[in-house]
Order: structure tokens, then C-alpha cells, then sequence
């Protein structure tokens, strides 16, 4: 098979435009191309608003060994197809099935494998099915009834599944786990496009019944996913799991458990807590979100509004500021909605959300800084989750129960006392309003965070506006508080992927492993291989 790079294409083409195109690099005739396929698509806007795709493509082509001969450089490459191999190496019997905790893209994504080989796991999450935990966070949103293990944070799919779906990361991917959570979720009915785009998406709308289909194929396979079952406790004898109880009540034995905790699992948390697991407190982040027009968004990383042939322009900004504090953007959501994100009952936390068609009028992203221990009060593994509710009752109570939101001409006069330019957004986008799924009111949003916070983002705000014309206008908004973005907890695991308790695997973005979607269904594959390297079917 020959890789072809970098093959420059206008944004009105054809699929066999493409193809004569990467004939004509390989310098033979397209009807010697036996099989193209796109491997990688992206948008090279540098020279805005001359903007080309660009492609790689693997091919068969005939007489493969003289167009490499003749062709051979950084742009045409010999490659060979390498499809993922689960290794089951496992000798020891499996007396039990394993129970996997959460159902978030950890947990279904380590179910699903364990489930394919035989190993028929038993899957507890405490909330819902996707499907009736959709109708409570609808609920939620328009009528203010928290359900405290049905929301945007609890239920089957996990956090990524109210937000944009994005499935891009920066995990290195030599074992080609990657791919495989890619492929999965296509024959799970999400779009072929997301095995090649350079930024991939699912988007809600369509993760919502990617993950049901999961469901169902985990159970075809022997599985079992049980809802409405929270575990309460382990139970542990001479440092090896023995089991778990569900609802402080039902004892379920079994020697091999997966901790795919989320990451707002706090009460699980203290539980594994008080029954001395290993952890620590890590570093995470926490901000606001900031919300543009869209078409403004467009036009900045475009050249032009709204272009037929382009979605909803995406951004991935960074400043460092004087103190040596990162501000940079995080979970970016063209054409999205900021939601109500909150799992507990008097306090907000906010996320960012895009349907599949990223048509909405907005784009928004969190604007955050980077906290550790050093940055709060309180010392232990669960200092930052202490910290993380103190932001969200303050947001909580300076909205009074909505979620808050204020200019960012209003929050940066509070927090450095300068007055802001006019704003080119009013001006032009005269009908500009926040876009937000739940109810929100105008607030003194920079009361949420501590002073030295804000004093980080304004001038990391201002420092991106230096490049990105517009970014840090008067008119956009901002709303809080984004206090989920990572674990502020990591649950220690050795080589085997154990935990210092035997047959305990912490996994996943609760555990402190991943950070995004397609990194804890990464996690949850690696976990299944562990589990198959030590028990055979």
C-alpha cells in the first residue's frame, strides 16, 4: 500500500478530483488506482481566505514497487495496514465475572472488549440509560429539576455524552487502540468521516444512540449493564478485592473490579477514600466559560462568515502570563451551547455542548487556568474536590440558582479597573445574547473565582486578543463556573494496571488517566488487556 501527503485540494472538488490529483502525484494513470482511502482531512486556513483541504490517502495501485521507485519521498511512503489485535495471554480461571463501575466511554469501552472475548462483564452505573437521562437533563434545563444521578454528569455515556463529542487527542497511539475506539464507534452508527478527520466530532445528538447501540452489543455478547446501581462500598480482604456492595445492600462477589469512576464522582471518591486506596490530589483546571458569535468566530479563523463548504471554525488558543500561569482554552464548541452542567443540589458547574450540525449561533470554549494543591486551602487527596464545590456554591449563589453570566468589558473592568474598548461585537452582531441550556441571569461572575485566577485570565485573555483579533472584545460573554474539567484526583495503579488492592483497575478520566472521550475509551481498552494478560476465558 503507498501513503500519499499533503495532497492540496480546492473546497469545491469531487471524489474523483482527488483521485486524478493523486494520480498525478504518484505520475500514473487513475484508472491504475485499485483503492483509495482517506486516512487524514483537515483545513489549512493560513492564507485565509484561500483555503484548500488537505488530504492523506493510502492506495493500491498496480505495478506498486515502480511507482514507489519512481516516486519515493516525504510526500509517497510505503506503508503496511496494521489492524488492532486484542491479546488475551491469560492463564489464571476467572472465577467471577468482572464488574466494571461507570458507564462513561471507560467503562463501556472496556465492557465492550471484555464482553467481545468471553469474559461476560457485569457493568453497575448509577444513573440511567442514555435515552431517560436525556429526558432528565432536558428537564433540568428547562425546568430547574436536578435528578442528583441523572444529569449531565451521571448516566450511561458519562460527561463527553452532553457535549460536543469531540474525539480527537493527544495520546500517542502506537498499540493502534485509537483507531479501534474510532472504527467501534462507526459500526456503532456514528459517521465514517470521524476515522479521517484531522478534529473529529460526534456531536450529542448522535453520541446519545452511538451509546445505546454499545449497550446492546455488550449485552448480545453475554454482558449485563445494570442502571440505578451505585456502588457503596468494596469489600477487600488481605489486600484483594473480594467484591462490591450496591446500594449500601447487595453484596455482588468478584475478584477483578473496574474503577471507571467519573471524574465528579466525589461521593465514591470519599468512599475509596475511607477505605484507604491509594491517591493523591493533582493538578486540574478551572475557569469560565466565553461565548462569541459564531459567524464573528468564522470570519476571524476563515476570512469570511459562514462559508457553505466549511462547518463552524474551531480555535485551540494558549497564553502564558507574567507569573508564569497557563490560560488557555479548553473543550471548544463551534456553532454550541453553554449548559447547566451541575450534579449536586446548590452549586453550578457550566460545560460546553454542539450538536452533530454545529449550526448554532455561538461558538463558546472554557477560558482556564491551570490550579494545583499550592492554589487551596487544605491538604489530602481530596483538597481540589473541596475546592471545586466552593467555586460552584459561589456560582450558585451569586446567580441565584441560574447559571451567572457577565460581559467580559464588565468582568475585566472588575477585576484591573480599565475601562474596555468599544465593543466591535455589539456592533456588529447587534442581536448577540448568550445561548445557554438551562436558565441564566446577568451577574458578578468575577466574584466566582479567587482574585489571583482572574487576574490569570484577563491577561491571558488580553494577550490571545494581541493574535486573535476580536477574542477579548467587551461583548463577549462569560458565565461560570467550569470546574470539571479533569480529575482533581489521581487513583494510583502499578504496570499491571492495578491498584495497591489486587483485582482493583482504576481506569479512565475519573481515576486520573484521561482527559476526553477518546482518551478513557483508550484507558478502558488498555484495562481489558490487562485484564486478559493475568484470566483466560
Amino acid at each position: 500500500m503507498i501513503r500519499v501527503n499533503q495532497i492540496k485540494m480546492p473546497l469545491e472538488h469531487s471524489t474523483e478530483d482527488l483521485l486524478h490529483k493523486t494520480a498525478k502525484i504518484l505520475r500514473t494513470e487513475p484508472g491504475k488506482i485499485e483503492t483509495l482511502r482517506i486516512v487524514k482531512k483537515s483545513v489549512d486556513a493560513r492564507k485565509k481566505p484561500d483555503i484548500v483541504f488537505i488530504y492523506t490517502v493510502d492506495v493500491t495501485v498496480q505495478a506498486q514497487d515502480k511507482v514507489l521507485a519512481r516516486c519515493r519521498s516525504n510526500q509517497v511512503q510505503a506503508v503496511t495496514a496494521k489492524a488492532y489485535q486484542f491479546p488475551i495471554t491469560g492463564k489464571a480461571p476467572m472465577k467471577e465475572r468482572p464488574v466494571i463501575i461507570g458507564t462513561g466511554p471507560a467503562g463501556l469501552f472496556c465492557g465492550y472488549m471484555l464482553a467481545k472475548h468471553g469474559y461476560r462483564p457485569i457493568l453497575l452505573e448509577r444513573g440511567k440509560c442514555v435515552e431517560q437521562r436525556r429526558e432528565d437533563v432536558e428537564r433540568f434545563w428547562q425546568e430547574g429539576v436536578l435528578d442528583p444521578d441523572s444529569n449531565v454528569q451521571f448516566g450511561e455515556g458519562g460527561a463527553g455524552t452532553f457535549s460536543d463529542g469531540k474525539l480527537n487527542t493527544l495520546v500517542k497511539d502506537k498499540y493502534g487502540r485509537n483507531k479501534e475506539v474510532l472504527r467501534i464507534f462507526t459500526e456503532a452508527g456514528a459517521p465514517e468521516k470521524i476515522l479521517y478527520e484531522a478534529k473529529p466530532h460526534i456531536g450529542t445528538d448522535i453520541l446519545v444512540s452511538v451509546v445505546s447501540r454499545l449497550r446492546k452489543q455488550i449485552t448480545d455478547w453475554g454482558g449485563e449493564v445494570r442502571f440505578g446501581a451505585q456502588v457503596t462500598d468494596l469489600l477487600v480482604e488481605q489486600d484483594h478485592v473480594r467484591g462490591v456492595v450496591i446500594n449500601n445492600d447487595e453484596k455482588l462477589l468478584t475478584n477483578v473490579v473496574v474503577l471507571a469512576i467519573g471524574h465528579s464522582a466525589r461521593d465514591t471518591f470519599q468512599m475509596l477514600y475511607d477505605r484507604q486506596i491509594p491517591m493523591e490530589a493533582k493538578a486540574f483546571a478551572v475557569g469560565l466559560r466565553m461565548e462569541h458569535p459564531r459567524r464573528m468566530i468564522d470570519r476571524t479563523q476563515y476570512g469570511t462568515e459562514q462559508h457553505p463548504l466549511l462547518s463552524a471554525a474551531n480555535y485551540k488558543v494558549t497564553a502564558q502570563t507574567s507569573d508564569g500561569r497557563g490560560v488557555y482554552s479548553f473543550c471548544m464548541c463551534p456553532g454550541g451551547y453553554v449548559v447547566n452542567a451541575s450534579s449536586e443540589a446548590g452549586r453550578i458547574a457550566v460545560n460546553g455542548m454542539s450538536y452533530s450540525g454545529r449550526d448554532g449561533v455561538n461558538s463558546n470554549s472554557a477560558m482556564i487556568v491551570t490550579v494545583t494543591p499550592d492554589d487551596y486551602d487544605g491538604t489530602g487527596p481530596l483538597a481540589g474536590i473541596a475546592f471545586q464545590r466552593q467555586l460552584e456554591e459561589r456560582a450558585y449563589q451569586i446567580g441565584q440558582g441560574a447559571v451567572p453570566v457577565e460581559s467580559y468589558g464588565d468582568y475585566r473592568k472588575a477585576v484591573t479597573g480599565c475601562e474596555s474598548p468599544d465593543s466591535e461585537i455589539r456592533r456588529r452582531y447587534p442581536d448577540f445574547k448568550p445561548e445557554i441550556k438551562g436558565a441564566y441571569c446577568m451577574a458578578s461572575v468575577h466574584e466566582i473565582l479567587p482574585t489571583v485566577l482572574n487576574q490569570a485570565l484577563v491577561e491571558g485573555i488580553d494577550l490571545i486578543g494581541q493574535n486573535m483579533k476580536v477574542f477579548n472584545d467587551s461583548g463577549a460573554y462569560l458565565s461560570g463556573v467550569e470546574s470539571r474539567t479533569s480529575s482533581p484526583v489521581r487513583i494510583h495503579r502499578d504496570d499491571t494496571g492495578q491498584s495497591q488492592v489486587q483485582g482493583l483497575y482504576p481506569c479512565g478520566e475519573g481515576a486520573g488517566y484521561a482527559g476526553g472521550i477518546t482518551s478513557a475509551a483508550m484507558d478502558g481498552i488498555l484495562i481489558a488487556e490487562k485484564i486478559a494478560s493475568v484470566y483466560m476465558v
